[in-house]
């Protein structure tokens, strides 16, 4: 038998208070060492992962459709009136019920992983962008250098659409870290390098995605195995950081499956 949930309808509940800033602040998920996933889908691609929720949070007008659905899911379940619900959300449209979870433990990073380095960029709709093209693409491990956007923050949780659950991620990353890394990098260019249909690319490697201005820093261009561009004939002077790895991811999986008689 389903246990009866837990009803709060105080704004200033603590609880909350705390869920109010998972939900709107993108780095509160450090400090408190949760993280609130907003959504069916969400909820849905945590759940495929083995997550394992603290809590559900559901509104009011939700609850009777997430019984059937999540009642079960979560360890104990939360009811709430639509509109503190709507307090908590950063969306224009509350999903209408989502989990909390622990933030997973920071592991070392795996030196022969086939990974996607992020070097400082700082738009969530593109982190999320790569991370889902990572995980497409057979890419198990993301650096989020120093200076890249938040990797649990709301609206990178929303654009990777379920990414982060598949992917060992890893943030706040130094540069120097990166000589534990046992694969080449290989670095995107907008002006130099083999063109991307021209080079052998190793596997398994590393991929660099830089600034969504500046690129890829001078330092890790130099410590570059490989530099790559991709061909423009329209004439545009680059396209953008997650177009970019969304070609690159792709091309390079292909290749590999191509060189080991797969097809992709």
């Amino acid at each position: 038998m389903t246990q009866a949930p837990e009803r709060i309808t105080s704004s200033s509940n603590p609880l909350i208070k705390e869920l109010r800033k998972l939900g709107t602040d993108n780095t509160a998920y450090r400090k408190q060492g949760r993280v609130w996933l907003e959504g069916d889908h969400l909820c849905r691609a945590a759940l495929l992962r083995g997550v394992k929720p603290v809590f559900s949070l559901v509104s009011e007008s939700y609850w009777p459709l997430a019984q059937s659905m999540y009642a079960q899911a979560a360890i104990k379940n939360i009811v709430v009136p639509d509109a503190l619900f709507a307090q908590i959300s950063s969306l224009e449209s509350p999903g209408g019920m989502g989990f909390v979870m622990d933030l997973p433990a920071e592991l070392p990073l795996s030196p022969l992983v086939s990974s996607v380095i992020l070097d400082r960029v700082q738009d969530a709709g593109n982190v999320g962008s790569i991370l889902r093209s990572a995980a497409a693409f057979g890419f198990g491990q993301v650096i989020a250098l120093k200076g890249s956007a938040a990797l649990w923050s709301p609206k990178v949780l929303r654009s990777g659409m379920g990414a982060h659950f598949g992917l060992k991620l890893i943030e706040g990353t130094d540069i120097q870290a990166l000589t534990t890394l046992g694969v080449p990098l290989v670095v995107t260019s907008s002006h130099e390098g083999d063109f991307l249909g021209q080079a052998r690319l190793p596997t398994p490697c590393a991929w660099v995605m830089g600034h969504e201005g500046q690129g890829v820093s001078e330092l890790l261009m130099k410590q570059a195995t490989i530099k790559v561009r991709i061909a423009q004939p329209g004439g545009e002077e680059s396209l953008n950081v997650a177009a970019a790895a969304a070609i690159c991811l792709h091309f390079s999986s292909a290749q590999n499956s191509l060189t080991n008689g797969q097809r992709l």
